[in-house]
């Protein structure tokens, strides 16, 4: 059975000091955490060239939606002691360091060490809302891999929880999500 994957936020810096944001799904091994960022990423030259990344534990789901759809300038806020910075909303965030690297050709294992872990507010649990703009985002970021008619019938499904259960701040990335779709299908169109 494989290890379960989780949704989170990773932050990295550049060695340059530039800050990347991006949602990455995560696995937790022993006292590990382990990423697997596609080559080419920011995510993953960051951390090549840094040994250092910063896991952010968030419900605030329009950064998942925000970063699929270009909207990328989310507040941080600089950790004291550590070479990172966390996203200012998250509910948590743990530091990493890179302990190793399996090299692939499109997906690198890094296997992360947890350098420090803190809670900044309370988890209370989330609404269907929130895991359907977090799986319409996966859908997103699949635009250019999935047939037309795969992204309409799952967006669809998680329309139903997005009317029963979303506020304000899933109905945003809701909006962005569908906008990006809308985009897609008008940029193909015009390329025909």
């Amino acid at each position: 059975m494989p290890d379960p994957i989780f949704e989170t936020v990773v932050t990295t810096r550049s060695a340059a000091g530039l800050v990347h944001i991006a949602p990455m799904g995560v696995r937790y091994v022993g006292d590990e955490v382990v990423l697997m960022p596609f080559r080419p990423s920011t995510t993953l030259a960051n951390i090549e060239a840094t040994g250092h990344a910063v896991l952010n534990l968030i419900t605030d789901v329009r950064v998942f939606a925000g970063c699929v759809t270009g909207r990328r300038d989310w507040p941080t806020v600089p950790l004291p002691d550590f070479d990172g910075v966390r996203l200012a909303q998250a509910l948590g965030h743990v530091a990493l360091r890179l302990r190793e690297q399996r090299d692939d050709a499109q997906r690198p294992v890094l296997r992360m060490a947890r350098v420090a872990e803190v809670t900044h507010a309370p988890f209370r649990g989330m609404n269907r809302a929130q895991a359907a703009v977090v799986e319409g985002a996966v859908l997103v970021s699949r635009l250019h891999m999935l047939p037309a008619e795969k992204i309409d019938s799952e967006m669809r499904y998680l329309q139903i929880a997005i009317d029963k259960t979303a506020d304000a701040p899933e109905l945003e990335a809701w909006g962005w999500l569908q906008n990006a779709i809308a985009r897609h299908r008008a940029t193909a169109k015009g390329a025909v």
